[in-house]
């Protein structure tokens, strides 16, 4: 596998950055595992013509071992997928094959939302939210108006576009990206999720246990008190305004039924850092380090048999043939059953 020149750890989300010249060099490198690999020692002449046949193969592939997937969204009638150097994979349903495309100037996308009218917004590590319709093949961008890093994004009810990032930063657009404004919590914390549950409420998670809640639909914001022990939530998920869910480092989850108000630590078989929750109609995941992926059951989180892979599992979403969708490192991107 072709190892990034650099990342960049934001909180534990990793953003593999290449160089502008990435093609190149995958190429190369490609070619030179191949010849290398028909070599039975480095120090004897390779006299034999390259194959350049393993090096195609890899170049035509909809999703390649290079690529860092890291976010999910679905609508009734497609699934997408982005990444590292501006990729977006969509296909038609669970049975369809994967269609690959790059956006301009190869952004690093860390997120993707499916909004309330189909359409779809993704977050790029450069302060750019770009938007496409329904179809996700033509996209725009609207450069966001701050100096922060911005982590998480979601599309609410009502049309408007958040973002939130560092610094307790929420930035928000309610015309379609044309215009924005900017506030604070005036915490120095990063702000690692964002949820919506109607046009009204919504939550925003972060560093050192930072919960806060807005209950007229983001003009003004309630923070609560701190999660305990300066817990690091890497993702959160609401079911409804008194239920949600942190995950985080040490396979740990901590669940509240009181609007935030206390949090309960629920048991795991891991200590695996756990990046991702997602809720499917099959219940509620855990994804982590390591191929980790959970799944709950009576307050407690039991352990999905998944392929063996030392990769990274951050995004999961539910399908209509009962399988979850998970993505991750290494071109990570697979259904497996749950039902």
């Amino acid at each position: 596998m072709m190892k990034p020149e650099a990342e960049t750890h934001v909180g534990s989300r990793v953003v593999a950055r290449l160089s502008q010249q990435n093609l190149a060099r995958e190429t190369n490198r490609l070619l030179q595992a191949v010849a290398l690999g028909g070599c039975a020692f480095l120090l004897t002449a390779c006299e034999a013509p390259l194959n350049l046949t393993g090096v195609d193969q890899e170049l035509n592939k909809s999703i390649r071992r290079t690529d860092q997937i890291q976010a999910l969204a679905a609508t009734e009638k497609l699934q997408i997928a982005v990444g590292n150097d501006g990729l977006v994979l969509t296909r038609q349903g669970s049975g369809a094959s994967w269609q690959r495309q790059i956006l301009e100037g190869a952004p690093n996308l860390i997120d993707v939302e499916a909004c309330p009218d189909g359409s779809l917004i993704a977050l790029s590590f450069e302060r750019q939210l770009w938007m496409a319709d329904a179809r996700g093949q033509q996209w725009h961008k609207s450069d966001l108006p701050t100096p922060e890093n911005l982590l998480d994004a979601e599309c609410a009810s009502d049309g408007s576009y958040w973002a939130v990032g560092s610094f307790s930063t929420l930035v928000v657009s309610r015309d379609g990206g044309e215009s924005w404004s900017e506030t604070s919590l005036n915490e120095d914390a990063m702000i690692t999720s964002i949820q919506f549950l109607n046009d009204q409420t919504a939550y925003a998670t972060g560093e050192f246990g930072l919960v806060a809640r807005t209950d007229d639909g983001g003009r003004n914001w309630e923070t609560l008190d701190y999660i305990p022990n300066d817990f690091y939530p890497q993702a959160a998920h609401f079911s409804s305004r008194e239920s949600g869910w942190v995950v985080g480092l040490d396979g740990m989850v901590l669940h509240t039924r009181d609007a935030g108000l206390s949090w309960q630590a629920e048991s795991t078989p891991v200590v695996a850092p756990l990046y991702g929750i997602a809720e499917t109609d099959a219940g509620l995941f855990a994804l982590g380090e390591n191929g980790t992926l959970l799944t709950r059951s009576d307050n407690h989180w039991s352990q999905v048999e998944t392929p063996a892979m030392p990769v990274w599992l951050r995004s999961a979403v539910g399908q209509a043939n009962g399988e979850l969708l998970v993505a991750g490192g290494a071109g990570t991107l697979m259904s497996l059953p749950i039902q």
